[in-house]
């Protein structure tokens, strides 16, 4: 929000659900200045640490909100404004600052925007639409034991320009439960039935960790129907898989045990919320859920280690793909990326594990859009 040359630094909405956030520390100080797309602070939200980016150059004139203040979507956070414009004058800012009512509109953007159930050959799947226009849709896959909230901070951003779907795969979120073999072949045939369903001729395929193995396999069987792939931590990329976040997964039932297997997830450990723990704790009490999860961890990692093949398969495949990874990813390790620099384009990520989607959205995001803007 602007007026005149001041500028309000306001509570951004991360995801449908989020409605305030706590800020956990300022990267920039009071009189610095900051160019587009630098990181400004951390936000703590109800899933994760996340951090805002600035979105235009600027000079941070005033911290309103500071460390461990909560504050409700669109609340002030801080003030931008050059040198030329006096304290008073952002005294004055401050003081009348009332930050907007969500209005009612607005709500019926969000119930329109929420999950909805859909019949992809003959399996419940739930998918989140959101969206439109003529460019061509963009499908995201999410990982073992994930749904289709691990893309809460991408799917908003990638929808300003086209339409954005994230669906549950068999076994997760809210989809069905039932899964026969769990093996990728059969989770692709949903991902390619969810498609149809969803009048999908032809979409940009982003898969992370397990949905990357996924999408991967999808596009190897039916090239026609990817546009291009983007790999997020991609399972299949090479045999090594930690086994104690599968097993640990698998197995927990626990806060405690949550909180050290969705740890192994991050960069930074601490990032986990007691709104991800418990989110995970309740899922993993659904019934259906703990023997789909047995099924497929049987299925795609016996032995402990991951069935190989996907970079001869990508490579080989009429359809452009990159891949995008964490340098610290504890589950799979970059050296699987780093294999393939030189054969496609690699991004990997400083300061991300194996969630860099949600550890670092903006880069991510800028990477999606890149690519689909070079592929359409």
């Amino acid at each position: 929000m602007k007026m005149s040359s001041i500028t309000a630094i306001t509570m951004p909405k991360w995801g449908l659900t989020m409605t305030e956030g706590k800020v956990l520390g300022w990267l920039r100080k009071e009189g610095e200045d900051y160019r587009a797309g630098e990181e400004l602070l951390e936000i703590e939200t109800s899933k994760i640490t996340n951090v805002f980016e600035a979105g235009e150059a600027g000079r941070l004139r005033r911290i309103v909100a500071a460390a461990g203040a909560t504050l409700p979507i669109g609340g002030l956070l801080a003030v931008a404004a050059p040198e030329s414009v006096s304290d008073a004058e952002i005294d004055a800012f401050v003081a009348g600052f009332v930050a907007p009512e969500p209005a009612a509109e607005g709500a019926a953007e969000a119930e329109a925007a929420a999950p909805r159930d859909i019949d992809a050959g003959g399996k419940r799947l739930r998918v989140l639409d959101l969206g439109g226009g003529e460019a061509t849709a963009v499908l995201l896959i999410h990982g073992f034991g994930a749904d289709l909230n691990t893309w809460m901070f991408n799917l908003p951003a990638l929808a300003e320009s086209r339409r954005a779907i994230a669906l549950d795969l068999p076994g997760h979120g809210g989809s069905t439960k039932t899964v026969e073999r769990g093996d990728i072949a059969e989770l692709a045939a949903s991902v390619e039935a969810a498609m149809a369903a969803l009048g999908l001729a032809r979409a940009h395929l982003v898969g992370h960790s397990m949905g990357g193995a996924i999408v991967a396999a999808l596009a190897a069987k039916r090239p026609e129907l990817a546009a291009s792939l983007t790999l997020i931590a991609a399972g299949g990329l090479g045999p090594d898989i930690n086994m104690d976040f599968i097993d640990g997964f698998v197995r927990l039932t626990r806060r405690r045990e949550a909180a050290d297997v969705l740890g192994l997830l991050l960069h930074d450990r601490d990032a986990v919320s007691r709104q991800m723990i418990e989110d995970v704790l309740r899922y993993k009490r659904l019934d259906g859920v703990p023997a789909a999860l047995e099924k497929i961890a049987g299925a795609l990692f016996r032995g402990g280690r991951q069935a190989g093949g996907l970079p001869a398969i990508i490579q080989s495949l009429p359809v452009p793909a990159q891949i995008i990874w964490g340098r610290d990813d504890r589950i799979i390790p970059v050296a699987h990326a780093e294999a393939l620099v030189g054969r496609l384009p690699v991004h990997i990520i400083d300061g991300a594990g194996h969630l860099p989607h949600m550890e670092k959205a903006g880069d991510v995001n800028r990477l999606i859009a890149g690519f689909l803007a070079e592929h359409p």
